[in-house]
């Protein structure tokens, strides 16, 4: 027991250092870099006496443009791995991601009716988030009232409702002015972080760390749901109670990510992926693991989509181009197996 304990601790020690790694290598790499030693001073001025060897133009960097973008980053990161980690393992479907249950393509509509009527910043946040909501509790009403298997119900309802919202994310670029409103509307559900700053980290940090929080306490639970219900339910375990909690929570977190930084696929899919590979399947260091890993990830991906070209790259492309050739491998390593 003690060497197993041990060996969850040295994985979750190596992500942690990973992540702390691409964190301050992101201050590094861009228009205004700064150093490492630098960086450490001027995080560490703000809690400690320390004499000021720093411009003010980097602190300004730090503290105003680069801190707050890297912080939405590694949280939308989180919370798109450990979504996606959770709906796989509710789901049993290696091949589920967190737009699952219309999350995702309902707050997609719900952006491009506020950018429509020419809302921007948090009026487009607030109603992606809004409409991202919704479409979960309209799939949840119509899965639950589905008698059988209601795995099956909510995953027929989320096809249902995510093929409603996005007819009407199509119907809104129709009618949106192309030269205005329609590539404001096609940048969003591309994917970015570009306009991501205090504001957005408010609107997110609290909400996102409470819905982790309970799949944290959890995490040892969700191991039987991995299980079929009948043998769950003998274990005395509350299976839909923790089943809704989980997907509540896993919900909103998708619904945050995508009212800051659009529509970023794959990363729910292929980081779950990469965590059971290398911490296994025991949800007590996966969920973790997962969390660290897709902040690390998707911080190293926005560090490489503001830097690579003088014009930002949308997130959502690049994590494209990451994610299908490694997805691919993965069908391929399977295959062969």
């Amino acid at each position: 027991m003690d060497s197993i304990q041990k060996g969850r601790g040295k994985i979750i020690a190596a992500f942690i250092i990973l992540y702390i790694a691409v964190f301050i290598l992101s201050f590094s790499i861009g228009r205004f870099p700064v150093g490492p030693a630098e960086l450490i001073r001027i995080l560490l001025s703000r809690i400690l006496p320390i004499e000021k060897t720093w411009t003010d133009q980097a602190e300004s960097v730090v503290f105003i443009i680069r801190l707050p973008r890297i912080l939405v980053a590694s949280l939308t990161g989180m919370a798109l791995a450990v979504s996606g980690h959770i709906f796989q393992i509710i789901f049993r479907n290696p091949m589920v991601s967190p737009d699952v249950l219309g999350c995702s393509a309902g707050a997609g509509f719900g952006a491009s009716i506020a950018l429509l009527y020419g809302l921007s910043g948090m009026g487009v946040s607030l109603s992606a988030f809004i409409a991202g909501l919704l479409a979960v509790l309209l799939v949840w009403r119509i899965g639950s009232s589905m008698r059988g298997n209601h795995i099956l119900g909510l995953i027929l309802s989320g096809i249902m409702i995510s093929s409603i919202f996005q007819s009407g994310t199509s119907f809104v670029k129709l009618v949106a002015d192309p030269d205005n409103e329609l590539p404001a509307i096609t940048y969003f559900l591309m994917g970015s972080l570009a306009g991501a700053g205090r504001s957005e980290l408010r609107m997110i940090i609290v909400p996102m760390i409470a819905a982790a929080i309970p799949l944290l306490l959890l995490s040892w639970r969700l191991n039987i749901l991995s299980l079929p219900e009948e043998e769950a339910l003998s274990l005395g375990i509350p299976v839909r109670m923790i089943r809704a909690i989980a997907i509540a929570s896993a919900s909103l977190m998708t619904a945050l990510t995508v009212a800051v930084a659009g529509m970023i696929g794959w990363v729910g899919l292929v980081i779950p992926h990469i965590t059971r590979m290398t911490a296994g399947t025991d949800s007590r260091i996966s969920i973790p693991a997962s969390m660290l890993l897709g902040a690390a990830f998707l911080t190293a991906v926005d560090t490489v989509s503001r830097s690579i070209t003088t014009s930002e790259i949308p997130i959502g492309i690049l994590t494209s181009f990451i994610g299908a050739p490694f997805f691919l491998y993965l069908i391929l390593k399977e295959g062969r197996q």
